[in-house]
Parts: C-alpha cells; sequence; structure tokens
C-alpha cells in the first residue's frame, strides 16, 4: 500500500495531492518539467517548474519536504492556470474572437464611454476607493479602465464577478483594477474550497501585516527556545543556517497574538545585509515553516548577498516602493527595529488547531472586525479548487494612484501603431512619442513588454527599449535637435550590444556633422573608416529620412512574434476548459 502524508493545515495526503494536481493540470495539454531543485538545508526545500513548451507558464513551491515543495508548486501553477495570472501583463485580444470571451466565461463587458464608472461597476466602498473622486485627481473615467490584455478589442472595460462574503453579494471588479493593485496577491488552490481560502487569506495578512510592521519599525519578540522545541525541523533548519555563518532568528510577528504571522530574520556578516521573511497560516507551526522555507526559496546560500543592511531612515523603509520590493522579493530596507533585542510587543504562544472551515470563517471575521469587506472569486472548471481574494485597503501591493499614474494599460491606444511602425501616420508616432514622454516610461524597459507581447530573443523588436524607439520616433517627425540629445542618453546607457552601440556612435557622428551644416560627402571617407560602409550609409539614410525605424518590421496582431503565438496556444488550453 502507497504511504501517505499528512501535513499540518492540508485536508489531502501530499501524495494524493500531487497526483491530483499534476493529473488537473496535464489534462490540460501542459508538460511540467522540474527545472530546479534546491535543498540548502534541513527540511527546507524549493523546486522551480515550467512547461515544456512555453516558458511563461512556471510557478514556484517550497516546503518542508521534497514532497511538500512539489505540491507548492502543482498548487501554484493551478491557481495561476486558473486565475489567468500567467498572463496577465500579455496582449490577448485574438483570444476573443477565438473563444468569445478573454478572462473567465462569466466575465462582463461594459462601453468605455469618456464618463464616469457604469452603476453596475464596483459597490459603494470599493467606488469610493478607486473612483479617486476625494483626491484633486477627479473621478476616473470608464475608458481608463480597459484592461491591457483585450482593452484595444473594441468591447470596452471588461470586468469579473466576486462574492462580497458579508452578504453573499455578487460585485463586478474591473480586470484592470485587479491586474494594477492586486496582482498576484490573494490567489491560492488547494484540495478543497476551505483550505484554498484560508491559504489565500493568510497570504493576505502575512503581506499585509508585513508592511504594517516595516512601515511603522515595529520590533518583534523573539520565538522562545522552549517553544522552537515543539517543532525540532524547524529548529534543526534555524541552527542549520546559524552554522553556515548566518545569524537567524524566527520572530513572533503576530502582533500580541491578533494575526497568523511570523518572521524569519536572517542576517548576512559577509555584506551586512538583512532579509526579513514572512509566513502566515491560521497554525502557528505551518507560518513559522512557511517564513523559514519562503527565506529559501529559489535561493541556495551562496545566493544570500545583495539585501541592503538595515537603516533607521524609516522614511526609506515606509516609501511606497520600498514596500513593493518586499512583496517582489524581500530586497527592500529594513529598519533597525527589527533586529532589536527589546521588543514592542509581547510573544504571544498563539495557535488555532480548528479545522479549514472553521479558520477561514475566524479569518474574514478579523478583516471585517477591522472595518475591511472582503470579495472571493472561485475557480474550480480546470479541475481543482482556485480562488482569488481581494480585500481593499489591506490587500492591495500598489496605491489607488496607480491607475491614473502608472496603468499597465497605457500602450492600449499604440499596439496597432507598434504593429506597423514604418507605415503609420506622423500624428500615430507624434502620439506614441507623447505618450512615452507624458507618462515618464522607464526608458530601459522593454517596449514589447510594455506593449504586453512576448519577443523572439535575439530580434529587433525583442532588443528594443523605450528609449531607442523615442530616438527613432524623433527622427521619423525630423525632430533632429531631441534626436541628438536622446541619442546622447541611448548611449550613455548599458544596455547595448556592441554592434548596436557602433551603429548608434555612427548615427551620432553623422547626425552631429549634418545639424552644424557641414556636408557630409566630405567626410564620408573618415566615417566608413571608423564604421565601415553599411553602417555609415544606414546612419545618413536615417539622417536624410530616407530610412526609419530600422529592423523594425510589421508584426502580425493576431500572432506577432513566434513565442506569442506560444504563449496564445497554451493560454487557449485554458480557455479551452471553460467553453
Amino acid at each position: 500500500m502507497t504511504e501517505e502524508t499528512y501535513i499540518p493545515g492540508k485536508d489531502e495526503a501530499l501524495e494524493r495531492s500531487i497526483s491530483n494536481l499534476r493529473g488537473a493540470i496535464e489534462s490540460l495539454g501542459f508538460n511540467i518539467v522540474e527545472a530546479r531543485w534546491l535543498n540548502p538545508a534541513p527540511y527546507i526545500w524549493s523546486v522551480h517548474i515550467r512547461d515544456r513548451d512555453c516558458p511563461q507558464v512556471f510557478s514556484n513551491g517550497k516546503g518542508a519536504s521534497r514532497e511538500a515543495a512539489m505540491a507548492s508548486a502543482l498548487g501554484e501553477m493551478l491557481e495561476r492556470l486558473s486565475t489567468r495570472y500567467l498572463w496577465a501583463d500579455f496582449y490577448l485580444t485574438p483570444m476573443l474572437e477565438r473563444f468569445g470571451f478573454i478572462h473567465q466565461r462569466d466575465e462582463q463587458w461594459f462601453p468605455a464611454e469618456e464618463a464616469p464608472m457604469p452603476a453596475e461597476l464596483l459597490d459603494q466602498g470599493t467606488r469610493a476607493r478607486y473612483d479617486l473622486a476625494e483626491t484633486d485627481e477627479g473621478e476616473l473615467v470608464t475608458a481608463e479602465l480597459c484592461d491591457m490584455n483585450g482593452g484595444d478589442s473594441g468591447r470596452g472595460v471588461c470586468a469579473l464577478p466576486y462574492v462580497r462574503s458579508r452578504d453573499g453579494e455578487t460585485v463586478l471588479v474591473p480586470v484592470n483594477v485587479i491586474a494594477n493593485l492586486f496582482v498576484s496577491n490573494g490567489m491560492s488552490a488547494g484540495n478543497n474550497r476551505y483550505e484554498a481560502v484560508v491559504q489565500g487569506l493568510s497570504e493576505i495578512f502575512e503581506r499585509g501585516i508585513k508592511n504594517r510592521i516595516l512601515r511603522d519599525g515595529i520590533a518583534l519578540p523573539e520565538v522562545p527556545e522552549a517553544v522552537l522545541d515543539r517543532y525540532p525541523t524547524i529548529k534543526q533548519g534555524l541552527e542549520a543556517l546559524n552554522a553556515a555563518g548566518f545569524p537567524v532568528r524566527a520572530l513572533d510577528a503576530s502582533l500580541g497574538g491578533r494575526y497568523p504571522v511570523m518572521c524569519v530574520l536572517l542576517q548576512n556578516p559577509a555584506d551586512g545585509g538583512v532579509y526579513a521573511s514572512f509566513g502566515a497560516h491560521p497554525r502557528f507551526q505551518v507560518a513559522l515553516e512557511r517564513a523559514l522555507t519562503e527565506l529559501l526559496q529559489g535561493r541556495a546560500l551562496d545566493e544570500l548577498e545583495g539585501f541592503p543592511a538595515p537603516t533607521s531612515d524609516m522614511d526609506l523603509v515606509s516609501d511606497p516602493h520600498n514596500l513593493e520590493l518586499h512583496f517582489i522579493d524581500s530586497s527592500g530596507y529594513v529598519s533597525w527595529a527589527l533586529l532589536s533585542d527589546t521588543p514592542d510587543v509581547e510573544f504571544a504562544d498563539w495557535d488555532d488547531q480548528d479545522d479549514n472551515a472553521t479558520a477561514r470563517a475566524r479569518l474574514i471575521a478579523l478583516l471585517e472586525e477591522e472595518g475591511f469587506d472582503v470579495y472571493i472569486a472561485e475557480y474550480t472548471d480546470l479541475g481543482g479548487y482556485a480562488c482569488r481574494i481581494l480585500v481593499p485597503g489591506f490587500s492591495e501591493i500598489y496605491l489607488p494612484d496607480e491607475l491614473r499614474w502608472n496603468n499597465n494599460n497605457q500602450a492600449l491606444e499604440h499596439r496597432a501603431t507598434l504593429f506597423d511602425l514604418a507605415n503609420a501616420e506622423p500624428n500615430d508616432w507624434e502620439a506614441l512619442l507623447d505618450d512615452l514622454e507624458g507618462h515618464a516610461v522607464n526608458e530601459q524597459l522593454r517596449v514589447l513588454e510594455w506593449a504586453g507581447i512576448a519577443g523572439d530573443k535575439g530580434t529587433p523588436w525583442a532588443r528594443l527599449r523605450v528609449g531607442e524607439l523615442k530616438l527613432w520616433l524623433m527622427l521619423a517627425l525630423e525632430r533632429f535637435d531631441e534626436a541628438k540629445e536622446q541619442l546622447d542618453m541611448v548611449l550613455a546607457s548599458g544596455h547595448l550590444e556592441p554592434e548596436e552601440r557602433l551603429a548608434l556612435r555612427a548615427l551620432a557622428d553623422t547626425l552631429d556633422l549634418a545639424l552644424n551644416d557641414f556636408d557630409l560627402a566630405d567626410f564620408r571617407r573618415a566615417l566608413v573608416g571608423y564604421y565601415g560602409t553599411e553602417l555609415v550609409d544606414q546612419a545618413q539614410a536615417l539622417t536624410e529620412g530616407r530610412l526609419r525605424f530600422p529592423g523594425l518590421g510589421p508584426l502580425d496582431p493576431a500572432c506577432p512574434t513566434v513565442a506569442h503565438g506560444k504563449l496564445l496556444e497554451a493560454y487557449a488550453k485554458v480557455l479551452s476548459a471553460q467553453r
């Protein structure tokens, strides 16, 4: 008889969970590859898995055993397939014609008119939070809520139904709001509804309380040795890190037993860095174990360098960008308070041994007691239980003003221009350039990434960055003085390949001579001596307007690149399960 392994917080044996999850994922047509295993210390395992055919389909898992890590990775993959998060940053418009929907079968669309949001979108509480009406930004108009995945389809604003736990009412939430503010926070999969929701709520508490502790500089109490003795596998992992030269301590982040959160703090004497890892779950053991395994998920012991040293600058620690870094990879600053031996709150020997159904109700009640509404979308179409949970005012990763100033849909109205750049109208080039500058888009950002398109490695389109696109637009518009300044900035950047730098230097010299009214014919031999005939001819053609957007040929809107085609085919596997 096959041995079955049960771990706290899970309602099914690990072996059966792995079999069920793998079966559900592979039945969709995905081929799972175990790309990297790590076991840097006793009872600390992590794994990176991905689809053999589409590298954008991947996930990571962690746990106290190899089986626990694999179950974690497969669960994360199912949750991200079910919620579509793996495709959240990509252009998906072609799928609308093919399937009749882009995100979920029960999605609803609203015309993107230049007017306040339709009454059917959001509810009173979320509308007050996200329409920015109480700020000097003014109300958001519907058009600003088109999502970057299919907002250029002409259908308008796409919204998904969420159930408000307080009263069971269904609320329609724009995909744009979810993607820009909540990103992956609150997503989970489990052996059943209660297990999945408890996991999702636990992660929300983990990140929310982590931010509060970091932002407020709260000194946490250390877990007493006698308490650690109850969990010998966790203690062995901590001792192994200490023996490897990394002072580490387990901290109670429950703020007096109120929240199910733990922290593991690691110092690196080699570079002075400090790394705070948090974990959450109603069971003390599970929360502490997650904090410890999260510490080394995807990292070997020789990869614990590069974290910043602790600081006493609380403005730096509490800055929203720093807190965002903690969500992404925990690489942000922490205050010296976290290393204090004098805690601001007493240690609480908390634990909740109730079943997941009871734990789910208790966690939701705690959030509602503090004035937050909980919204849940559940998905079972892919052969497992997955959910996405939103807690406005508590679980956002980004501030509401991101909807106005850093919305991920900025490229929507320019995709058609990018698809046929050289043949677009000058007013289209002007509008694209104006938006790149007006939104202060990062000049190092790859253009295809901005547009939500997967690039084919090594091609001019895949290498193109925003700074270079602005240069080509200025040249096409014959704004040569601006182009010369932009070219100098591009050359000062550090990302250029040697052949790209040489071509741009040829352009810089040619443009400089032309702007100063020199006859290029007088300097052709010198230029050819530096750069060769081909690059000089190209530079002169760009300067004289005979060549525009070198190497950037037209892209097919139905399938812009080979890599994007693979991404769309992978997405079709998921959508097909809902037809």
